[in-house]
């Protein structure tokens, strides 16, 4: 019956393709109107374009999953001898919750700019129900030990050592939410890159997902519904996200918005979670996990950070390069000097020193892997940018595979 409901669920995502195809073309002139747009800054024209389109494909995306709600559980409807699996049905409406308010989140910030404090703090907060069924469905919260580990702590020890960690394990996987909902936000800015980096995770997960359940191989089996739940989140979103990037990309018709944004990682944080497979999906994020740690100086303003750190754009070659931040040596903090000081190092940063009216400035390129790409390659046009990112992405998920059914089996006696 799941691999039945699999198939439903990708009908189901591919009208809901074909749906958010024609009210993209439809709502383009009305988002125009409304004056929801923004300009490009990477193009010498000043046309309008529609923002933020991701809520189009969120809208569609909720409605493809509301209707799927009835077919896993068809075979119990109407049958009072069976018990009807309550936990399966609650786990899917969390994750539901989770991922509207994630969307409510994201479009609130489009029309009002939320600041960064509000940014961590909601996602927390709608995490609360995916947490709270994960907990009364009795799921488990112990990890193996590594082996290498494992020997050290208990020489002789031959089965796997498990530790449970009880509350910890929450609170990392309210940490993967909170980090899912805002990497793919932080990692932005060039046609394409936002809705290019989740179809290639989203497509990269799920066809991790489809090889779980060729390895479980049995319906019957607790890990092979993780993952087809998982997969009736994940098809819907990968085919509503195509569509969306179709449009995206380079140069672009639309842009997705922050809606999107959260709306991707809440929805791919959301599926490793009900998976079983968080610390898997922190593979997938490699990039986005690079970013975020290159980021934290001006994120937490141990460096002056101005309001945008997009590449900068040359209109006479029609070409992007790093974009500098520049601010008085005075302003750095203690942490901030010691990581320009070893980023300057080992090659990682662009650092120029020099002098204005009697004071010390120093001028950076800012601190996003856009700008550290454009760092070492130079400057190059928007679409070969987003196309060499794209190839960062897919090798990183071609990474994630071989360290997750590969590498994991040095540290680890079975690898499910």
């Amino acid at each position: 019956m799941s691999l039945i409901s699999l198939f439903i669920n990708a009908g189901l995502s591919a009208g809901g393709a074909v749906v958010c195809y024609r009210l993209i073309l439809d709502y383009i002139p009305i988002f125009i109107a409304r004056k929801m747009y923004g300009n490009d800054q990477c193009k010498v024209s000043n046309a309008p374009v529609p923002e933020p389109m991701g809520v189009i494909c969120a809208a569609v995306y909720l409605i493809v999953m509301f209707m799927f709600i009835p077919v896993p559980f068809f075979e119990w409807i109407g049958m009072e001898s069976t018990e009807f699996p309550y936990a399966k049905l609650l786990a899917i409406l969390s994750g539901l919750i989770s991922i509207s308010t994630a969307i409510l989140l994201g479009f609130a910030d489009d029309m009002l700019d939320l600041r960064w404090r509000h940014k961590l703090l909601f996602p927390t907060l709608s995490s609360l129900p995916l947490l709270m069924v994960y907990y009364v469905s009795g799921n488990s919260t112990t990890v193996i030990v590594p082996s290498i580990v494992r020997h050290l702590i208990h020489p002789i020890a031959v089965l796997p050592i498990t530790i449970n960690i009880s509350f910890i394990y929450y609170i990392f996987m309210g940490m993967v939410i909170v980090f899912c909902t805002n990497a793919i936000n932080i990692l932005a800015g060039v046609n394409g890159l936002e809705s290019g980096q989740s179809l290639v995770i989203s497509a990269s997960v799920s066809l991790f997902n489809f090889v779980q359940i060729y390895r479980f191989g049995t319906e019957n089996t607790t890990g092979f519904w993780h993952h087809i739940i998982s997969l009736y989140f994940l098809l819907p979103f990968t085919a509503c996200t195509a569509v969306l990037f179709y449009f995206n990309k380079y140069p672009s018709r639309v842009f997705v918005g922050d809606t999107f944004c959260y709306w991707s990682g809440m929805t791919l944080a959301v599926v490793s979670i009900l998976g079983h497979f968080s610390k898997t999906l922190m593979l997938f994020f490699i990039p986005q996990t690079i970013n975020f740690v290159y980021s934290i100086p001006q994120l937490f303003h141990l460096v002056p950070c101005p309001r945008h750190r997009l590449p900068k754009y040359d209109p006479k070659s029609d070409t992007v390069s790093m974009s500098i931040a520049e601010f008085k040596k005075s302003e750095l903090k203690l942490l901030g000097s010691i990581f320009i000081s070893i980023c300057r190092s080992i090659g990682m940063l662009y650092v120029k020193e020099f002098e204005k009216d009697g004071e010390i400035y120093l001028r950076i390129n800012n601190l996003t892997i856009i700008n550290l790409v454009l760092k070492f390659g130079g400057p190059m046009h928007e679409k070969t940018l987003n196309d060499v990112l794209m190839t960062i992405q897919i090798l990183s998920s071609c990474l994630a595979f071989f360290i997750r059914f590969y590498l994991a089996s040095l540290f680890y006696d079975v690898v499910e």
